[in-house]
C-alpha cells in the first residue's frame, strides 16, 4: 500500500489570520517531510488558498481545495475551475463530499466530471463516497457505496477515494473498525475491477467521519485504510498532528 495520507478538510471555517497561524503551525511540524511516516494535506475554503499556500511554501505539507467545476471556464458564477486551483498551488481537490451531494444535489455523473477536470488540470481528486444512516439501517450501505464508486470514479489518472459514512460526519459517531474494513475492502475490490489491481494497490482509500486523536490509531490500522480525511480535528494543530503520528506508515 502507498504511504498513508492525512488530509484536513477545513470546510467553511477560518479567517485570513487564523488560517496563517494554523497552516504555519502545522507546516513547522511537518517540515520538509524527511523521514515522515505519512503524507499531509489541508483543504481550506477558496479565499484562504493563497494565504495558506504562502504559509506552507517551504514545507512538505500539500494544499488542496474543497471543490471544483467540471468545465475549464464559462458562465458559472460562484464556481472555480480546477486550472485556477492548480495555479493557486493546489495538489488535491475534494469532489463529491456528502455535504456537496446533499446540500447542492450533486449526482455521481457530476462528481465524475469534476474528478476528470481535476485530473486534466494536474490535480489529484479526492472522490468521496458514503451512505446515510437510513441507507445503512436498511442494509444498503455496500450497495450505495458500489453505486457511487461506479458512477463517480474516472477511468484514467491517479486519484484518492474517501469513504465517509454520512451519519458519522460531524456527529461524534464513528464507524467501527469492522464497518470500515468491510467498506474499504469493497471499495478496493471495485477499484481493482474498474481500473485494475495495480491501480487499486496504488490508490489511497481514506476514512472520514469524526476522526480524532483518540480513535485515529485504530482506524489507520484497518486493512485497506490509506489515510484519513479529517474535519473538525484538522482545525487544531496539535490534534491534527497527533492523528498523523498515529499513522501506520
Amino acid at each position: 500500500m502507498t504511504r498513508q495520507l492525512i488530509a484536513g478538510n477545513w470546510k467553511m471555517n477560518g479567517t485570513i489570520d487564523s488560517a496563517r497561524v494554523l497552516a504555519g503551525g502545522l507546516a513547522a511540524k511537518v517540515g520538509d517531510g524527511e523521514g515522515a511516516a505519512c503524507d499531509w494535506a489541508i483543504c481550506p475554503p477558496f479565499p484562504l488558498l493563497p494565504f495558506v499556500a504562502e504559509a506552507i511554501a517551504n514545507s512538505a505539507l500539500e494544499l488542496g481545495a474543497q471543490d471544483c467545476h467540471p468545465e475549464r471556464a464559462g458562465a458559472h458564477t460562484g464556481d472555480t475551475s480546477a486550472e485556477l486551483l492548480a495555479e493557486t498551488g493546489c495538489r488535491y481537490v475534494i469532489v463529491g463530499h456528502s455535504e456537496r451531494r446533499g446540500n447542492h444535489g450533486e449526482i455521481d455523473s457530476l462528481v465524475k466530471g469534476k474528478a476528470e477536470a481535476a485530473l486534466a488540470a494536474g490535480l489529484v481528486p479526492i472522490v468521496c463516497v458514503g451512505e446515510t444512516k437510513a441507507e445503512r439501517e436498511a442494509g444498503r450501505a455496500l450497495a450505495v457505496i458500489e453505486e457511487q464508486v461506479r458512477g463517480s470514479l474516472p477511468t484514467e489518472g491517479a486519484l484518492v477515494v474517501a469513504y465517509e459514512p454520512v451519519w458519522a460526519i460531524g456527529t461524534g459517531l464513528t464507524a467501527t473498525p469492522e464497518d470500515v474494513a468491510e467498506a474499504h475492502a469493497t471499495i478496493h475490490g471495485l477499484i481493482g475491477e474498474l481500473l485494475g489491481e495495480g491501480r487499486a494497490s496504488a490508490t489511497n482509500i481514506l476514512y472520514g467521519g469524526s476522526v480524532k486523536p483518540g480513535n485515529a490509531a485504530a482506524l489507520l490500522a484497518v486493512p485497506h485504510v490509506g489515510g484519513v480525511l479529517v474535519g473538525g480535528a484538522s482545525l487544531d494543530v496539535e490534534d491534527f498532528w497527533a492523528i498523523g503520528q498515529a499513522s501506520a506508515g
